[in-house]
């Protein structure tokens, strides 16, 4: 299966049949096609949308009537006219499944997640996040910060899924020694696992063996974690002539004639490259919503899909920036792994950009646009050159393979985050690989 044919176009009968939510057809459908003499990139594409199919909609649980209900259930005055006027302000994420409209399973998360007015009048209560508003005001105080990360992360095997005595491999996601990563440590490991050296584009800590009941893969780590605040200069800054991380990379970093046509529109006439990449940082954080969206698989262009909904997760609006900044002749890069905060941790993509002469730089548009939507400007513009040290990347480019390559389709083939395994002769339903990530300490360093 190759991501990269999602470019292709799907034959238009079935994408009328799948925005129908005809699901089960297009798979029949597609079947015939493949027993027929096809152009093998067409055939990539229908294997590739077999899988899709298969995962896509699961997440779309509630009809447009349990949706409302959800909501109102937790904001009591809600009305059916917002609800209403949100659908129409694309504010919801839907299919059809057999022509009845279906809402995601985190509709009145995300509502609450990204609507200020919401979560007030909601059962929910969220603060601003003051540790990281700290930690910001600390890193542009001291300029050079150092924080010490120590995690435990772990994978298990549903019971339905347990086979024993089967051959299994397992994949957990260590940190890149490279950018803010310093003095990594790997303290202790499950039996006989294999650390990836550096080199690995998606890194990891690998395990083959005898599955035996109730297996527990684990691997706990300790690095430093070290940050610089600069007060950028526009300019001392020059093209040095870079050419890296300026290519196209299917099946999303394509220079699109809208993706073009839009850059050409936020930088203007602007030629010095960070003023460019301010422009294009400035645009996404005040233009590109937070919204929890599908898998990514399902979307043909992710940076299009962020640039025509104006919405996207963290992982989408920094591989709109990416794009955007590639087109502007910017060089940019992807960073993804955990957002290690002293009170939670989760998965978190984020992007790089280079410009001369401070080298690599940070870009974390859905963060940045947080600090937009919650009047927080400081927050914001902390965000474009910058980094907080909460961070563990273990991902430095986009969908890369894993050392050893994976032989089944990956629960994530785009991140490294939350770990992989299968079986050495089947797949392994992502739903029955459960991951464990443990903050053990987060501490500064004191210099």
């Amino acid at each position: 299966m190759k991501i990269t044919s999602l470019r292709t176009p799907l034959p238009q009968d079935l994408e009328l049949l799948k925005a129908n939510g005809q699901f089960e057809l297009v798979q029949e459908m597609i079947d015939f096609r493949l027993q027929m003499d096809i152009p093998s990139c067409l055939k990539e594409r229908l294997l590739l949308e077999k899988e899709i199919l298969k995962e896509y909609p699961k997440d779309f649980i509630y009809t447009k009537e349990q949706a409302f209900h959800l909501i109102q259930s937790h904001i009591p005055d809600f009305t059916e006219d917002e609800f209403e006027l949100l659908f129409k302000q694309n504010g919801f994420e839907f299919i059809f499944k057999n022509g009845i409209l279906m809402f995601k399973n985190d509709i009145y998360d995300n509502l609450i997640k990204v609507h200020k007015k919401y979560r007030s009048r909601s059962d929910v209560m969220q603060q601003d996040d003051i540790i990281l508003n700290q930690v910001i005001e600390k890193c542009m105080l001291k300029k050079d910060v150092k924080y010490k990360i120590h995690v435990r992360i772990s994978l298990e095997i549903e019971k339905e899924a347990q086979k024993e005595g089967k051959i299994i491999r397992v994949w957990l996601p260590i940190p890149i020694e490279y950018a803010q990563v310093e003095d990594l440590r790997i303290l202790s490991y499950t039996k006989n696992g294999i650390v990836n050296d550096s080199s690995a584009t998606h890194r990891s800590i690998y395990f083959e063996c005898i599955y035996q009941k109730d297996m527990e893969f684990f691997v706990e780590y300790e690095f430093i974690n070290h940050v610089i605040y600069q007060d950028l200069d526009a300019s001392i800054v020059y093209d040095d002539g870079s050419t890296f991380y300026l290519e196209q990379q299917e099946p999303h970093y394509v220079f699109t004639t809208y993706l073009k046509q839009l850059c050409q529109e936020i930088i203007q006439d602007e030629t010095n490259p960070l003023l460019k990449a301010q422009k294009i940082y400035d645009y996404i954080t005040t233009h590109v919503t937070y919204s929890f969206v599908p898998a990514y698989i399902t979307l043909p262009s992710i940076p299009e899909f962020a640039a025509t909904s104006l919405k996207g997760d963290c992982g989408i609006q920094a591989s709109l920036f990416i794009t955007l900044c590639r087109i502007a002749h910017i060089p940019a890069r992807w960073q993804a792994g955990l957002f290690a905060h002293p009170e939670m941790i989760g998965n978190h993509d984020w992007a790089q950009f280079y410009v001369a002469p401070y080298g690599w730089l940070y870009a974390d548009c859905s963060f940045g646009g947080s600090g937009y939507r919650n009047q927080n400007e400081t927050k914001r513009k902390f965000y474009f050159g910058h980094i907080d040290p909460f961070r563990i990347p273990s991902a430095c480019q986009v969908l890369q393979p894993l050392m050893p390559e994976k032989k089944t389709t990956r629960k994530d083939p785009y991140d490294h985050q939350t770990g992989e395994a299968e079986y050495i002769d089947e797949a392994i339903d992502p739903s029955a690989i459960l991951t464990k990530q443990k903050i053990l300490e987060i501490q500064e360093v004191k210099s």
